[in-house]
């Protein structure tokens, strides 16, 4: 029987013009900005437009990627609180830089029940209208926008990539949208 010893590769000496390069945080539309609309895809034949949303609150949940860790656990948080959204008949879209395929098995595999949009070719195009295109990753940022009933950015926030932004401020921001103020 082989037995394979596992040791640490320190890759500097194969890569030696490489450095990390410490991630720039990007600024997101601020609360006050309108809405741009998009149109982009659910499925392989059906597509998903924001002002198909228009009178009713949206939250936009852009997130790295399909399968990570982070981006499950903050997915499947949202899948669980539908109905606290649907209180405020707010309609969750779930946005990333992947392609349909792999959002169709994540949606499928995790149970999701609200849309998974790729915003994949051109790739992050509507993440840099809204401010959070993480072009050094090739990822959208880990970020959320509650969109008013008028189309109207209500409340925006930036999360660190590796953090799951929870579900407090989107609620805040919905409750917000009842009494008519604008959150930040």
């Amino acid at each position: 029987m082989v037995v394979a010893e596992l040791r640490a590769i320190d890759p500097a000496p194969y890569f030696p013009d490489v450095t990390p390069t410490p991630h720039k945080p990007t600024r997101p539309l601020a609360p006050g900005a309108p809405a741009p609309d998009f149109t982009l895809a659910s499925t392989p034949d059906q597509t998903v437009s924001l002002r198909e949303f228009k009178g009713r609150p949206v939250i936009l949940a852009f997130y790295p990627a399909d399968w990570s860790p982070v981006c499950s656990d903050q997915l499947a948080l949202y899948n669980e609180l539908l109905s606290e959204f649907q209180r405020f008949d707010a309609q969750l879209l779930g946005l990333s830089v992947d392609g349909i395929w792999s959002h169709l098995a994540f949606a499928k595999q995790r149970g999701f029940h609200f849309p998974l949009l790729a915003d994949f070719e051109p790739k992050g195009a509507v993440a840099r209208t809204y401010g959070v295109y993480h072009a050094e990753g090739g990822t959208c940022e880990r970020a959320l926008f509650v969109i008013d009933r008028a189309g109207i950015v209500s409340w925006s926030y930036v999360s660190p990539m590796g953090v799951n932004p929870g579900a407090d401020g989107i609620l805040r921001a919905l409750d917000g949208l009842g009494s008519g103020k604008s959150t930040s």
